[in-house]
């Protein structure tokens, strides 16, 4: 599959391999082969798969915690080796995990110290944020007190103190209500009016056809479709559009669970 890439992107992925050397006799573990595509500036791209098709280890290299055995990667268009680049990163992890004796506004305070957002707006961007997420009279309390859609909620705040360049959500919709799903799409929208990207892994295909400009399909480590939802919702035979859970079926068959 030739993709064109473009060096002005918010990511860039050109023939990424990744293998997992196993111990004494074992082979190794291809978890990703010759992956190519990019995430545009302004754009919202949907990253799905079957279970152990490589996503994780797409974010992964993505966010420096491993590295590539072959390919280039480029992170706000810088290598991916350049880890100052991090700073322009939110992250939401689909399970996260703070320290518990943390209040929720030394947490999001501490994550904005850790990408070097200035005091002063920091204390501001944080009392906002908190509001902006439904936490804001929870703020001085111990989160090990906040049940799992409060944790997706600060989770969010976290990811959004430092103003990212490039949001990534891997499963962020997990355990929340629906006020909280509708709050995680207008945050959406909202970073793609900005001029921001957003990488959304996800598992719940009617999140990805509603939000997502693009889809990237991941099938046993290997890029099985990149472009636009439309254009893959689009029914080849009767040139009407299909739902986006019926379109990829065909690409998940035979894929390992």
């Amino acid at each position: 599959m030739a993709i064109r890439l473009d060096a002005h992107a918010a990511a860039i992925f050109e023939k990424v391999t990744k293998v997992y050397p196993r111990r004494w006799a074992s082979p190794p573990v291809t978890a990703l082969d010759q992956v190519s595509f990019m995430v545009p500036w302004g754009e919202v791209l949907g990253l799905i798969g079957p279970n152990r098709a490589g996503k994780t280890t797409l974010v992964k290299i993505l966010l420096s915690i491993c590295h590539p055995t072959d390919g280039r990667v480029m992170r706000l268009e810088c290598p991916w080796s350049d880890r100052s680049t991090l700073s322009g990163i939110g992250y939401v992890h689909e399970n996260p995990s703070f320290p518990r004796y943390l209040t929720a506004w030394q947490l999001v305070e501490g994550y904005g110290r850790l990408a070097g957002v200035a005091a002063a707006p920091l204390r501001r961007r944080t009392g906002e944020l908190l509001e902006q997420v439904g936490l804001s009279d929870r703020g001085q309390e111990p989160i090990a007190g906040f049940s799992k859609g409060m944790l997706q909620r600060l989770a969010l705040a976290q990811a959004l103190v430092n103003d990212p360049r490039l949001l990534v959500l891997d499963e962020p919709s997990e355990g929340m209500d629906l006020s909280a799903r509708r709050l995680l799409h207008e945050v959406i929208c909202q970073r793609r009016l900005l001029g921001h990207s957003v990488l959304l892994v996800s598992h719940a295909l009617a999140d990805v056809e509603r939000l997502c400009d693009r889809v990237a399909v991941l099938r046993g480590g290997r890029l099985a479709y990149v472009g636009r939802v439309a254009d893959l919702a689009q029914d080849v035979a009767s040139h009407q559009p299909q739902s986006l859970e019926y379109a990829v079926e065909p690409l998940y068959e035979g894929a390992s669970t």
